[in-house]
């Protein structure tokens, strides 16, 4: 995912995200896009979705890192949400058999 894919993505999901998080008005629309831009690329380096704009459980990892970040807590997110981020790289895992003839 580029940068601009991160920022496309955020853009599209900055107000669901603040009705989320009960956040009103556009005072921090700057900051909140950011925030979930860096979070889509951070997950997306993690999970490496197919389609990142349709998988709701990602887009879910998405926002409670983001929160992790509004919040300044950034630094507990992986630790606590690590088994939900490895099923869903699980998920899109590609699987190689080392037993071909």
């Amino acid at each position: 995912m580029t940068n601009e894919q991160a920022l496309e993505l955020a853009n599209l999901n900055l107000e669901k995200f603040k009705k989320r998080m009960k956040i009103f008005g556009t005072s921090e629309d700057e900051s909140l896009t950011e925030i979930l831009a860096a979070s889509f690329l951070r997950l997306d380096s993690l999970i490496n979705p197919v389609k990142p704009e349709s998988d709701l459980i990602f887009i879910e990892l998405v926002f409670e890192r983001s929160r992790y970040s509004y919040n300044d807590s950034l630094e507990f997110f992986e630790t606590n949400f690590q088994p939900d981020i490895l099923a869903q790289s699980l998920k899109y895992a590609e699987v190689f058999n080392d037993d071909t003839p």
